[in-house]
């Protein structure tokens, strides 16, 4: 896991709090959690395991070894994104320029979700090409063993980068302001709440809840999960473009003066 130094504020005309770096990371893990495709691979993974009636231990344990990779990719990648920034972006003193791109990243992407991210069709048909979902949905159907399971929750993740990396990079941004201690807290909150839907699905399947029904569900909702993944990156896109890019530009010709 890669962790930075703390940034001088002065030198970067911020005034955000850890309370403020901490709220930008919930939101985004929040919105994160919202997407998909990792919940989608997961009901299929168990609806297989469950086909061949295989026992309810090796289904937990595929589905966990399954949830540890999705997280563990995730984490990576946050760390990974806050390293990136950090090293070629932000210690340069540039906080306006990599902030007005992680704004223009999360409108971009949030209109995105709203226009392509489910097929207009019956179903929970995700965005991604036809192709690439049969191939996922073989690897799936084959995965025998804990250690398939892991890798399919690594592939997962990256699977999704194209609408993921907004919210992972706008939470690695923020996760720049924080000391390495808090660093590790903002990266645990991160992992943990954008893998709480996985999470609650996994023990509800253990617990005996029916895929159809979780499947049923998801289609009735899926409008909503759409509206409100796109909608909360375009607010909290625009929320941080006058929080830190208006206020610190009045902030520096102010000083100018």
């Amino acid at each position: 896991m890669l962790l930075i130094e703390k940034r001088d504020s002065t030198k970067n005309q911020t005034n955000m709090t850890d309370l403020t770096a901490f709220i930008i990371i919930a939101f985004s893990a929040l919105i994160h959690a919202s997407f998909q495709l990792s919940i989608s691979m997961l009901t299929l993974l168990s609806s297989h395991t469950i086909g061949r009636k295989r026992s309810a231990r090796r289904l937990f344990t595929l589905t966990s070894s399954f949830s540890f990779g999705v997280v563990l990719m995730t984490i990576l990648l946050l760390s990974l994104f806050a390293q990136i920034i950090n090293t070629f972006i932000v210690s340069s003193g540039e906080s306006l320029l990599v902030w007005t791109i992680g704004c223009g990243l999360l409108t971009g992407v949030g209109v995105a979700v709203w226009v392509f991210y489910y097929r207009k069709q019956l179903g929970i048909s995700l965005w991604i090409p036809r192709g690439f979902a049969r191939f996922l949905s073989t690897r799936t159907k084959r995965t025998h063993q804990s250690s398939e399971a892991f890798t399919l929750g690594l592939g997962s993740v990256v699977a999704e980068l194209l609408f993921i990396i907004a919210p992972l990079t706008i939470a690695a941004i923020a996760l720049t302001y924080l000391s390495i201690g808090n660093q590790l807290l903002g990266i645990g909150l991160y992992g943990f709440i954008s893998l709480t839907p996985l999470l609650f699905i996994t023990l509800s399947i253990n617990g005996g809840t029916s895929i159809s029904r979780i499947q049923k569900w998801r289609e009735a909702n899926k409008g909503f999960l759409q509206f409100a993944a796109g909608s909360g990156l375009v607010v909290l896109g625009f929320y941080i473009y006058v929080e830190e890019v208006i206020t610190q530009s009045v902030m520096a010709a102010a000083r100018s003066l």
